[in-house]
């Protein structure tokens, strides 16, 4: 039986950093590496909404970044993460009308990312070579108790 150990929630970095060239493939893997993270720091309230985000912004890089080049953060903030996807294509990703969801092509994985996430939003990088599409997820657990 394979078993996955990491660090403990006192040994937990505050964020972490990688540069992926990602495929249709790669959100599973990343998946996998941000539930490690947040349930090592405690966050594991989090992690379903977490992940399905992080697809949704995966299968963007996928769809719309031509070299599918991009670096992922995982930040984690007083009472939740915050997760950044950044790429170098100069295209914006355009969330899909409310109304229109049926008929558009694009648009709808935004929609479940302002659905399933506390904030989101888009960056763009001061030389308009790039943007940082990022979410934060906070905890509905209630905070540890005070130590003595």
């Amino acid at each position: 039986m394979n078993h996955t150990t990491g660090p403990q929630t006192a040994d937990v970095k505050s964020d972490y950093r990688a540069d992926f060239a990602v495929s249709e493939h790669s959100a599973r893997h990343l998946r996998r590496i941000l539930r490690l993270y947040l349930v090592r720091s405690g966050l594991s309230d989090v992690t379903e909404a977490a992940e399905l985000a992080l697809t949704e912004l995966v299968a963007n890089v996928v769809r719309h970044v031509p070299d599918r080049r991009c670096r992922v953060c995982l930040l984690l903030r007083p009472g939740g993460v915050r997760v950044e996807v950044a790429d170098h294509c100069p295209e914006l990703p355009v969330r899909a009308a409310e109304d229109g969801i049926g008929e558009s092509e694009g648009g709808r994985g935004l929609v479940i990312v302002d659905a399933v996430t506390d904030r989101w939003g888009v960056t763009v990088r001061p030389d308009g070579r790039g943007k940082t599409v990022w979410f934060e997820c906070l905890s509905r657990a209630a905070p540890p108790a005070p130590r003595p």
